[in-house]
């Protein structure tokens, strides 16, 4: 089901990725303002999240449960046509491969529907589990983004690039 910003609903194996909307916000802000996600995400979430160039989805598990948020934005110049992707859980589902799950279920849909090539993630280059989650979907480092971010302590933070292509998705 498509609406005129994209997918309203992609199914995954073990999650639903469900165009957010108003009353997510307050469950996705929680979720950014935990410790264990805001020491990687550097603003807080609000509503004018959901109006940007990039396409927010609530992540659910178990029917209506908001387990975290996945989006990702388009480069439609068509010499550089791709995708990137962020995506945030709430830390009880970390280690649950409910990431996982989210992340290969949205690059299908950008693959084969949207007509990418290749998409990017950019965690912080000291977040191993993050790192580990999406190497498992198929992306490989591509280099260190140095000083890449300011994070919320004030202090730049390294990046690292990592970015998959169409055959990789595993």
């Amino acid at each position: 089901m498509e609406s005129n910003n994209g997918p309203l609903l992609l199914a995954g194996q073990r999650v639903v990725l469900r165009r957010a909307n108003l009353a997510d916000v307050p469950r996705l802000a929680a979720i950014i303002e935990s410790p264990e996600v805001s020491q990687w995400w550097g603003t807080p979430f609000t509503e004018r999240d959901l109006e940007g160039e990039e396409v927010v989805f609530a992540v659910e598990v178990g029917g209506d449960d908001v387990a975290g948020l996945i989006q990702y934005y388009e480069e439609n110049e068509p010499d550089y046509r791709s995708a990137g992707i962020d995506i945030a859980l709430a830390p009880e589902q970390h280690g649950r491969g409910h990431g996982p799950d989210a992340l290969r279920t949205l690059a299908r849909y950008l693959f084969e529907q949207r007509g990418h090539h290749r998409l990017t993630i950019d965690p912080a280059a000291a977040n191993t589990r993050a790192i580990a989650a999406y190497s498992k979907v198929g992306f490989k480092p591509v280099g260190v983004m140095r000083r890449y971010e300011r994070g919320r302590d004030g202090n730049w933070h390294d990046g690292l690039l990592m970015d998959m292509l169409h055959e990789e998705l595993c």
